[in-house]
């Protein structure tokens, strides 16, 4: 008796739009928020999430049957996923927002992604982005995700183990303590650190056991031939509303204002000036 065929591995990436990470934040005239008008380009950690799932494929060869991006934002998001296309991603889909839109909020983009992952026919088996944006820091849209689902999740990765055949996943997540391990069954929803993933793969197993470590490096960077492919490469475009999905915030930002000036200190030549000094300020003690 012939053993089955291992259904092959769809990965999906979602990937932010979001300010350079070298660009100097400022508040906007009207305390709204930031000022946008500056450079932007792939949020870093998502472009870490793009590395490791082309890495998946480089390694897994035959084994990875697609890997898709996908990112929710105004039109010139379109510019990001190009970058994400040229990086070695196969497809792309773009759920269009007005300009004027205020950016969706995690639990609107994790219920566009399960909207997303539940068109696709033939199933998605990874979920691999960032662990939070740079500019809302919020590191919420991946555990949401998994809540929705009802998949495994794994945040925080550092090293990943695959294992296309028995459909597992071995995942080293980064805690205030050290490492944790995590083995969790595909599929499965991972968001990666600033660290880049290890990867280890499992070849079949009538053969001899080899595992290749990939090791720290930077995302990779696009070359010439491949940004000219990336623009023949297909990039879907959605709205909320086909999705059936409402990304109307739940909260409302009153006002955005910068942090006081720190103001220099000073020197002070003994115990008693450095006293007097915090008595002028304001400062008192209290008896033990």
């Amino acid at each position: 008796m012939r053993p089955s065929a291992v259904r092959l591995l769809n990965i999906l990436v979602p990937i932010k739009r979001a300010v350079d990470y070298a660009v100097k934040i400022r508040v906007n005239p009207e305390q709204t928020g930031i000022d946008l008008n500056v450079k932007h380009s792939m949020n870093p950690f998502d472009e870490i999430a793009v590395e490791e799932a082309v890495r998946i494929r480089e390694r897994l060869k035959d084994a990875v049957k697609s890997i898709k991006v996908v990112t929710i934002g105004p039109p010139k998001s379109a510019e990001t996923l190009r970058t994400a296309l040229a990086m070695g991603a196969d497809s792309a889909v773009h759920v269009e927002i007005l300009e004027s839109a205020p950016a969706p909020e995690p639990l609107g983009v994790a219920k566009t992604l399960k909207a997303l992952i539940e068109r696709q026919k033939e199933g998605v088996d990874m979920v691999i982005m960032g662990k939070q944006a740079i500019d809302d820091d919020a590191g919420q849209t991946g555990q949401m995700l998994a809540g929705l689902m009802g998949w495994s999740q794994a945040t925080f990765a550092s090293k990943v183990e695959v294992d296309p055949e028995q459909k597992f996943a071995n995942i080293t997540r980064e805690i205030d303590g050290g490492l944790e391990e995590l083995r969790c069954k595909l599929p499965v929803i991972i968001t990666t650190d600033l660290r880049q993933v290890h990867l280890c793969v499992f070849t079949n197993v009538f053969s001899s056991l080899s595992v290749n470590l990939c090791l720290f490096q930077e995302p990779r960077y696009a070359s010439l031939p491949n940004i000219m492919k990336a623009k023949k490469k297909p990039v879907e475009k959605l709205t909320a509303a086909e999705l059936g999905v409402d990304l109307t915030p739940r909260l409302e930002t009153i006002k955005v204002t910068e942090p006081p000036k720190r103001v220099g200190g000073g020197k002070v030549a003994n115990v008693d000036e450095l006293l007097t000094k915090l008595k002028e300020a304001g400062v008192t003690g209290k008896r033990a």
